[in-house]
């Protein structure tokens, strides 16, 4: 589902900036945290797109950039592009074994409600030390869209904001926010976004890169909240090896290299042997078609021609072998949840003490 954009000229956004820059240091804190419905796959994820674009004449003053200064419609053609291709393959890539099973259901369900286009550079805050470029203003950002409504009555769950890097500003991958902290791949600085009523997550895309980098984001955001449910924040580094999401899945251990050909994660397929080895021709004996906890499925010899040899075809690789919908895997005599929940209905989740297995005392739709 595809909504109007909103175009905001720079006097505009400036306007809005300033009207909302006191509110925009403000916490809020939700006063009661509300009974979240059983989810039924797939989750839906609203989003709202934010895209900050300074303009000189007609193209993007790389001056603020730093490297990038193609046309305004160049650019603003490029992101609409990407922005659809990432529903897609976010939505098909939450898809269980769906390179063997074409049936597969996906578990995620994006839909787009609205497009916000600022002509302005992204709003920054400056940091201390020499060298250092500021660091955007996510705070904002969020009032500049009126995130409170969105998320607490309009139900959103993500936000997805393109701009850019080049050196000139300094952002995360992901942040989060909401009645259950902070889980992402940020500094997790609780401050840095408002608190509302549910959760969102904040993904920051880059127009100087591509498709594949965007997904990286997500495949990062992914990571975080597995781990998190998991207890690698809890668990000892010498014992990260055994954790069934880090340990067994991944196949990793404190040193976040392969020490066993599982599935891998997203700087390292199952035969990688440094962050981003996506094209190691190098053949390994990998479970990831098969995985089993217990290391009973059946192991397959794999190098990188597997998924192409490139970083895209990799996530979605990775992503289709996550124990998602009816996959039918067991750990300790345990039944494995749908691990999408943890991205599509977090608050849910984490309001029910979901796990990466199954409670038994707990039923619901997997």
């Amino acid at each position: 589902m595809y909504h109007k954009t909103i175009h905001f000229s720079n006097i505009l956004s400036l306007k809005l900036v300033t009207g909302l820059v006191t509110a925009a240091i403000l916490v809020y804190l939700p006063a009661v945290l509300k009974s979240q419905t059983k989810p039924k796959v797939p989750y839906e994820i609203p989003v709202v797109v934010v895209k900050f674009f300074p303009v000189i004449h007609d193209s993007i003053d790389i001056s603020v950039t730093g490297d990038w200064g193609k046309s305004l419609a160049f650019t603003r053609d490029k992101t609409g592009k990407i922005t659809k291709q990432l529903v897609r393959v976010l939505e098909q890539s939450s898809r269980y074994h769906a390179y063997k099973d074409t049936s597969a259901r996906p578990s995620l369900d994006y839909k787009i409600l609205q497009t916000y286009e600022f002509m302005q550079p992204l709003p920054t805050q400056s940091r201390s030390g020499k060298h250092r470029p500021p660091m955007t203003d996510y705070n904002t950002i969020m009032q500049m869209i009126d995130i409170d409504d969105w998320v607490n009555e309009r139900g959103v769950k993500e936000v997805w904001i393109w701009g850019y890097h080049g050196g000139k500003v300094h952002l995360w991958e992901s942040n989060m926010s909401g009645p259950y902290g902070d889980v992402s791949n940020s500094n997790r600085d609780e401050n840095d976004l408002p608190v509302l009523d549910y959760t969102y997550t904040v993904y920051h895309y880059n127009y100087q890169r591509g498709l594949s980098e965007a997904v990286e984001n997500h495949m990062h955001q992914i990571e975080a909240l597995l781990n998190y449910v998991d207890g690698r924040n809890e668990t000892p580094q010498s014992q990260w090896d055994e954790l069934l999401f880090w340990g067994e899945f991944v196949g990793s251990d404190h040193t976040h290299k392969i020490i066993e050909p599982r599935c891998g994660w997203a700087h390292y397929p199952p035969n990688g042997e440094h962050d981003y080895d996506w094209a190691n021709n190098k053949y390994v004996y990998t479970d990831i078609e098969d995985w089993k906890p217990d290391g009973s499925g059946t192991k397959k010899r794999m190098n990188c021609e597997r998924w192409n040899c490139n970083s895209l075809d990799w996530f979605r690789f990775w992503m289709q072998s996550i124990p998602g919908f009816r996959n039918g895997l067991h750990y300790e005599s345990k039944a494995l949840t749908n691990w999408w929940i943890f991205v599509g209905a977090w608050d849910y989740a984490q309001q029910n003490s979901l796990k990466l297995t199954m409670n038994q005392s707990l039923k619901y739709r997997k």
